[in-house]
């Protein structure tokens, strides 16, 4: 259920412009930054500080803010790559270094052009592999002086540090307009409260803990969203389908071309699925462990599906659309 009370009846806004952008999201489009009010303080790329490269352009920004809000999720050392708003290689690891070098195998082609984000400390290891190839904004909390050397042989690579992580439990309200009106609702800042086992087999823990690292990352992920994962690593994500087992076909196609295995992975969904297709998908795929909301009037399809090839299916009763 939602809070009502955080939605006044009357919300009033006054924005600062920051900085007027060379163009919007194409060039025929003018743009501007202006500081949020109602969240002025948030760590990320409108509020850190850049400290070398180009000029942050508009779709610099919607990008780097989905990928510094997406690895702010992770405790541990992570990194998320993203391309045009969507994550396209998200990595754990011992360090930043090992995380990378997964997040990079997972889509090495989409991350071309992209958006780095790191939750700790950017390390000289990490900055040699960063500037092997071509990136638009590398974004962090902090930096080790070697590192920003290291990316200094990049000069056009922009590098901003925020000071610190944001917080993606924290409440708050966004923002967005349509036509005559502004939408305002609370933060997706809730992952799931508690899961449960819908089939008759129990995941594994490394299934489950991989279960959890996918549906975390998958409410990051434009609807209809799919991630498989397998071992703290993306090997395949589906974003924005109109249809829920595209994504499926497409997350295994990415993989594919990855050479990367699907073969006993999990896969997580932003949403219930509305028939078995993409459970029938998956286990083709080689996935052996599910992880959805819930809530559908076919569900049970869905759950037999799963008994007969095996899998174990867990629900957590949250949905994360995102649009």
């Amino acid at each position: 259920m939602t809070d009502h009370e955080e939605l006044p009846e009357e919300l009033h806004v006054e924005l600062e412009r920051s900085e007027i952008l060379r163009y919007g999201e194409n060039p025929h489009q003018s743009a501007a930054l202006y500081k949020n009010p109602l969240d002025p303080d948030r760590p990320g790329i409108a509020t850190g500080k850049k400290i070398q490269g180009k000029e942050l352009s508009y779709n610099n920004l919607l990008d780097a803010d989905a990928a510094f809000e997406c690895v702010a999720e992770f405790d541990e050392p992570a990194i998320v790559i993203v391309k045009h708003t969507n994550p396209c290689g998200v990595a754990l690891g011992e360090n930043l270094y090992d995380a990378y070098l997964k997040a990079l195998a997972c889509d090495p082609v989409s991350a071309f052009g992209g958006i780095v984000a790191a939750n700790s400390k950017l390390t000289a290891a990490l900055a040699s592999e960063l500037v092997k190839i071509f990136l638009e904004v590398v974004i962090a909390p902090s930096a080790e002086d070697e590192a920003l050397a290291i990316l200094a042989s990049k000069p056009n690579v922009r590098v901003v540090l925020t000071g610190s992580m944001p917080d993606p439990r924290k409440k708050r309200l966004t923002a967005r307009t349509i036509a005559g009106g502004f939408l305002v609702q609370s933060a997706d800042g809730t992952t799931f409260e508690q899961t449960k086992t819908v089939t008759k087999r129990e995941p594994t823990p490394e299934e489950l803990a991989d279960l959890i690292f996918a549906f975390t990352l998958v409410k990051h992920v434009k609807s209809n969203a799919i991630v498989y994962a397998k071992k703290g690593q993306t090997v395949g994500v589906g974003a924005g389908q109109m249809s829920r087992v595209y994504s499926a076909k497409i997350a295994a196609i990415k993989a594919a071309d990855a050479n990367l295995s699907l073969k006993g992975s999990v896969m997580a969904s932003d949403a219930f699925f509305p028939f078995r297709d993409s459970v029938d998908a998956a286990h083709e795929a080689g996935v052996t462990a599910i992880i959805q909301p819930g809530g559908s009037v076919k569900d049970q399809d869905s759950i037999d599906a799963a008994n007969e090839h095996g899998m174990a299916m867990v629900f957590t009763g949250v949905r994360h659309f995102r649009h």
